[in-house]
């Protein structure tokens, strides 16, 4: 009996094996290129897609979404959480090149050089045979992610052989690779799967595949263009496609925005939450350590400094604290009875009755899974925005383009650290700090159905066709109705859409990817775009400087590490980023 079994390693169709009735077949035969044991198999598979747990987490959060207009790395005073610019660099755009957050692009050539080398094992030379279908997918997901942070890229359609040297080609091609392999193993029979359970949770499925593709579509005009004259209206012919794909997963029946934003976002979320189409599976207790996340603890209060503790429970492990929310973000979650709201903590925070109306009662604490009116933090003491001396940006040196450290007194970092805002999106467990050493169960979405939906909608309002009755309105409000937000009457401008996506989608990966293709990502929010210089000594009153280079449109692709540079001598680095 053969144990080639397509689509097996990612089904977990194992039963098929144990119905076969072939009485006549030759227990010795074995199917040259696949093993006799599937388990096994799946396990090797499972270290493709594992690949990314190394630069999808923290780095990812520091590099990329803090590029976005949401949220800003912040120095409350001397010595407090500096880091030589870590958290800084990303927003105020001037990653320097010594930053290792810019080596992202080095862990997804790690991924596709093992995925490579796992397809020339199952599949042969021809990469044709469905069963690497789900290895190609995941590949095709790394090469996206090059593409989209750094334009040009390495195509791995092959394994390198010993010395053989990769050039980076132009980004246009590399959309053209991704999309043809898309392409083509969402058309294999006995491929990737089409079930959306626990069989395929977090693995690259044919959901997974078409999602992807519908967002290379949504953005092929910043993809195939000079990426310094992309604006808002530059045009994009694939805006049908990327309906099409849409529509394929809205037809599928599997997925839904579902009612009751929040929870699906608590430590408790999983396979059961219906508007996940592709996500990161993390869970402490059953993963192997360092492939969860723990980043997110840096958005919560910096506890040493804080009383009542910010999470409820006392703790003697850092929380930095350094991630807050831009004035620009905040203004956003303005909707009335928007459970989205609740994420926000801006100011005293108090708890809300059944139907989010804010009441005097002090706020929960996250203690009961799946209870949407759980808060975690407490108070931010005071509202306002206006940082003391260390500033929120660490403000930098007027006489450098690159920011550098202010020296200032660290008794202005309490006072920091009671202002600005939160989000609290991802709430943890006590155990997650006590047992897991701050890493969380809480499950990032990468592909959500709600986005399906906000895509198919944008691309109608860019003059694609409408299909299937929808209208963009109908589409917007469909997720509206989700968290309980006010319903549209007419169609969303494309403003309102963006400003859709920012409440919807905070924190997770596509706000840098939303603004650029919308023209904005040059747009000032905070203080990315300036910097004080202070008049006097005594830091009494100051004047604004515009903070050299960070409206340069070259500075939407992302630097290549010098120590990368240095290895790949073939390649050169991305225009924008001379001096850092």
């Amino acid at each position: 009996m053969k144990l080639y079994i397509k689509g097996l390693a990612l089904s977990g169709l194992l039963a098929a094996s144990a119905a076969c009735t072939d009485l006549d077949t030759d227990l010795n035969t074995k199917y040259p290129t696949f093993p006799d044991n599937p388990i096994a198999t799946e396990g090797e598979f499972n270290g493709c897609y594992g690949y990314m747990h190394g630069w999808f987490g923290r780095d990812f959060n520091e590099a990329v979404i803090a590029q976005g207009d949401e949220v800003m790395g912040c120095c409350f005073g001397a010595g407090n959480y500096f880091d030589d610019g870590r958290y800084l660099n990303s927003s105020i755009h001037s990653i320097h090149l010594d930053d290792w957050r810019c080596r992202i692009i080095e862990g997804c050539m790690s991924g596709c050089t093992y995925t490579n080398t796992k397809i020339a094992q199952y599949g042969g030379a021809e990469f044709k045979d469905p069963i690497v279908a789900p290895l190609r997918a995941i590949r095709a997901y790394y090469h996206f992610w090059m593409m989209d942070l750094y334009g040009d890229a390495p195509i791995f359609d092959h394994v390198l052989q010993d010395g053989e040297a990769i050039d980076r080609s132009p980004r246009a091609e590399v959309a053209a690779f991704i999309e043809s392999e898309l392409l083509d193993i969402l058309g294999q029979e006995g491929g990737l799967s089409k079930a959306n359970d626990a069989s395929t949770y977090g693995k690259p499925n044919y959901w997974m595949a078409a999602a992807l593709l519908a967002k290379l579509y949504l953005n092929w005009g910043v993809y195939t263009n000079d990426i310094t004259t992309v604006t808002g209206d530059t045009p994009n012919p694939k805006l049908d496609d990327c309906v099409k794909w849409c529509d394929e997963i809205i037809n599928s029946g599997l997925f839904e925005v579902g009612v009751g934003y929040r929870k699906k976002f608590f430590p408790d979320n999983g396979v059961h939450i219906k508007d996940f189409i592709y996500a990161l599976d993390v869970d402490p207790a059953t993963k192997p350590d360092g492939t969860t996340t723990w980043y997110r603890w840096f958005g919560f209060k910096k506890d040493g400094l804080c009383r009542p503790y910010t999470l409820g429970w006392e703790n003697t492990k850092s929380l930095a604290g350094q991630t807050v929310l831009t004035p620009e973000a905040v203004a956003r979650f303005n909707l009335p009875n928007d459970e989205r709201n609740i994420m926000i903590l801006a100011g005293p925070q108090f708890a809300f009755d059944a139907s989010y109306n804010r009441t005097n009662e002090p706020v929960y604490i996250y203690t009961v899974p799946g209870n949407e009116k759980t808060l975690v933090g407490q108070l931010n003491y005071r509202v306002d925005f206006d940082f003391d001396d260390a500033s929120i940006y660490s403000l930098g040196d007027e006489a450098l383009p690159k920011p550098s450290k202010e020296t200032v007194a660290n008794g202005t970092a309490l006072l920091n650290i009671q202002k600005g805002a939160r989000c609290f999106k991802y709430p943890p467990r006590e155990e997650d700090y006590s047992l897991w050493n701050r890493q969380q169960a809480n499950d990032t979405p990468i592909f959500r159905f709600a986005d399906i939906l906000l895509m198919k909608a944008e691309c109608i309002l860019r003059g694609a066709t409408a299909t299937l009755g929808h209208t963009p309105m109908g589409l917007f409000n469909e997720i509206r109705r989700c968290s309980k937000a006010p319903e549209l009457t007419k169609n969303p401008t494309m403003q309102e859409l963006l400003d859709e996506r920012s409440r919807e989608f905070i924190l997770e990966p596509w706000r840098r990817n939303d603004l650029i293709r919308f023209g904005q990502f040059e747009n000032d929010w905070g203080q990315k775009n300036k910097y004080k210089v202070w008049d006097d000594a005594e830091h009494t009153t100051f004047h604004w400087v515009e903070r050299p280079g960070v409206k340069d449109p070259n500075r939407r692709l992302m630097p290549i590490h010098r120590g990368i540079l240095e290895t790949n001598l073939n390649w050169s680095q991305n225009p924008g980023y001379q001096g850092l």
